[in-house]
């Protein structure tokens, strides 16, 4: 599937990329039911012009946007909620309990993030992150769902990538709206086009600081448990063969373990640490008969690398 600004999956839902760094690395989600509509993930607040040019394309009025469904506060997922939330006046921001108070009052996020990028490169490459006002805010518990018409959204508590992780289930379209729980697919890794034997290629999302991989391969089964027909991730879009995914995706949470436990206490773990990841990576991808260079490869996972290896390092260094 070739995706563009906005790419219509069927089912109702619409992927939006939110043009985060380039095209194609992260996404939010609109879902229609009797015309209302859901926002799954927000992206930055930049991308808040473009959901509601969206809204406006589809004659959705302001009004009848009911949910703003950030999976987890990272600011990739739920850093525009402030911004769209006062666009939306009967919108409620449906949050993890453990992220809502984040979204009340984000200065923890901003001086975090601030601490990473400098302001000034955080108010580029994000926005503006707002507040929103509390009485607005649902914190929600595993299992709650929400009506959106006729339609019915689930929400199970995923820990694994993030302690603050939920993801949505819908079973109109059979689907996990994933967030980060179900790793990163960039659609510049599909075949046949790269000569793939398999239609996607996956890998973990390490990121720091609750990387918890126990935890997350209880969350792949729970998730898989519901026999899902496709997933809609955040990095990036809808993919299919999910119980091969799923395998694939466990395996590699067992590589990552491994490796981050191998290069904890040598002289550059860092160094030693991003390196294998890359050579793993790259192995596998040429493995599977991929046309793209070693050099592409560094380029389309270069963000994903960097952070993997820091949740890694974290990850052992708080290690029980």
């Amino acid at each position: 599937m070739q995706y563009s600004e906005f790419t219509d999956l069927g089912h109702g839902i619409t992927c939006i990329d939110t043009m985060q760094h380039r095209a194609g690395l992260a996404a939010c989600y609109l879902v229609e039911e009797d015309g209302h509509a859901a926002i799954i993930d927000t992206g930055h607040s930049l991308c808040t012009p473009r959901i509601l040019a969206l809204l406006a394309n589809k004659g959705i009025a302001l009004e009848n946007v009911d949910y703003v469904m950030p999976t987890h506060v990272h600011l990739d997922h739920a850093g525009g909620a402030g911004s769209l939330m006062r666009e939306l006046p009967n919108a409620k921001l449906i949050m993890h309990p453990r992220g809502a108070r984040h979204m009340i009052d984000p200065s923890k996020l901003i001086a975090g993030a601030t601490a990473v990028y400098g302001a000034e490169g955080l108010k580029q490459q994000f926005g503006d992150i707002l507040p929103v006002d509390e009485n607005r805010v649902v914190s929600i518990k595993d299992g709650d769902s929400f009506q959106l018409g006729q339609r019915r959204l689930e929400l199970r508590d995923t820990p694994g990538h993030a302690k603050h992780h939920y993801a949505v289930w819908d079973s109109q379209s059979q689907g996990w709206f994933t967030g980060d729980t179900f790793g990163i697919s960039y659609r510049a890794t599909d075949g046949p086009e790269c000569g793939l034997t398999q239609a996607h290629y996956i890998i973990p999302t390490s990121t720091p600081v609750q990387f918890d991989p126990d935890a997350w391969l209880d969350t792949i089964n729970m998730l898989m448990s519901y026999q899902p027909q496709r997933m809609f991730l955040t990095h990036f879009g809808m993919i299919e063969d999910v119980e091969h995914l799923a395998n694939d995706l466990r395996r590699k949470l067992h590589e990552y373990s491994l490796l981050a436990q191998r290069h904890r206490d040598s002289d550059h773990p860092h160094q030693d640490l991003k390196a294998a990841l890359k050579a793993l990576h790259k192995e596998d991808l040429q493995r599977l008969g991929a046309k793209l260079s070693e050099r592409e490869i560094e380029q389309l996972f270069a963000v994903d690398f960097e952070l993997n290896t820091q949740g890694l390092l974290f990850w052992q260094e708080h290690a029980a």
